[in-house]
């Protein structure tokens, strides 16, 4: 930031470019059209770059020493510890099946609020009167409710915890974890129902390009052909901001732990204006949401962050990643995102093929908590 001649110039790799000029007017008492911001070059965001804390930091300390520039950077030790956190989430459902279809799902989600953790930070930086009345999170319920199952009693309800650390922003937002815990609890139905998983799910859908796309994963995947002993396979669906997505996920389970093979993922993108630009995005959104649900964790200790650097932290690593297949149907409506919509289905499919390897049944993440992956 550099502060000089009565104008504010910030350069940050950002995400929100409109509030880091609300930021810096209001830490400068300068009116918003002598505040420029340069939103620089930069690698993955995710989420984590709508903060502020950064732009804060090196405005302030411009201000210290106007007419020079100041440049912050963070350690990856203080950003470990001093960030915003995708919010823990919990949830609890009862179901009836009956003649191989679910009859009932009745679904309880429970996560802290992101819009109101996020809306308490940008009023301590902008200065923006309290309102008052806090809004609905629709991401509480995003990628579990509006799912074109075919259901007839069908409920989701929400739950909004305060929070326990402050929570932001993750690839895919809500339905990175209610997908987890929705086409898990379909494959525990699948399970209950004594069906095949992917053709109970086509049984239950009549919207064409989801059942395209899971159609395109059998077929990608070779689903219901016999496997050598020790592989599995699991699928997942999801309708996440208008993209249907399937995934299949292959891995091989033996005693030195489990192996991720083979990845197929098939979505419909409505236009694909560059279809190698969606493979690459589908292809990062899975290895991604793959890490995460392997190994992704935060512990608390005596108020502080326990993991500070990638020694505590793992991540997916390439000998960990499967080969990934991807599928791109277009239904010529308009052009949708293609970011995020692979993320949700990830962990689990993943979640799904280990119970079919195994019989266990793992319902909370991190997997790496009770598998070791080779």
């Amino acid at each position: 930031a550099l502060l000089k001649d009565g104008r504010l110039d910030i350069w940050a790799g950002n995400q929100f470019p409109t509030l880091a000029v609300l930021v810096g007017a209001h830490l400068t008492g300068l009116e918003k059209d002598a505040v420029r911001v340069h939103t620089t070059y930069m690698g993955g965001a995710f989420g984590r770059r709508f903060e502020m804390d950064d732009v804060e930091a090196a405005v302030l300390a411009a201000q210290a020493v106007p007419g020079r520039p100041v440049r912050v950077t963070y350690s990856r030790e203080e950003d470990f510890a001093h960030d915003v956190y995708r919010p823990m989430a919990t949830a609890r459902f009862r179901a009836t099946v009956a003649d191989g279809k679910p009859t009932a799902l009745d679904l309880h989600l429970s996560a802290p609020s992101l819009f109101v953790s996020g809306e308490l930070r940008r009023r301590r930086l902008t200065g923006e009167p309290d309102t008052g009345v806090p809004k609905a999170d629709v991401s509480i319920t995003a990628g579990a409710r509006r799912q074109p199952y075919q259901i007839d009693n069908y409920r989701v309800t929400a739950y909004r915890p305060a929070e326990l650390l402050p929570v932001g922003w993750w690839r895919a937002v809500g339905a990175s974890q209610n997908t987890f815990f929705h086409e898990s609890i379909m494959d525990e139905l699948v399970y209950e129902a004594g069906m095949d998983p992917l053709t109970m799910r086509l049984s239950l859908l009549e919207h064409a390009p989801s059942r395209q796309v899971l159609e395109s994963v059998a077929e990608m995947s070779n689903w219901g052909s016999e496997l050598p002993p020790g592989r599995a396979r699991g699928v997942a669906y999801a309708l996440f901001k208008r993209v249907a997505t399937a995934t299949v996920i292959e891995i091989l389970h033996s005693d030195a732990g489990i192996k991720l093979l083979r990845a197929f993922a098939a979505l419909d993108v409505g236009i694909a204006l560059d279809p190698r630009n969606i493979e690459a995005q589908v292809q990062g959104a899975l290895n991604f949401s793959l890490s995460e649900a392997i190994f992704g964790e935060i512990t608390v200790t005596d108020h502080a962050v326990d993991q500070t650097n990638f020694d505590d932290y793992p991540f997916l690593q390439m000998h960990h990643a499967p080969s990934i297949e991807v599928r791109i149907f277009e239904s010529g409506e308009q052009i949708r995102g293609v970011g995020e919509a692979a993320t949700p289905t990830a962990a689990p499919a993943l979640g799904n093929a280990i119970f079919a390897a195994t019989g266990e049944r793992i319902r909370e993440l991190p997997f790496s908590r009770y598998f070791n992956f080779i």
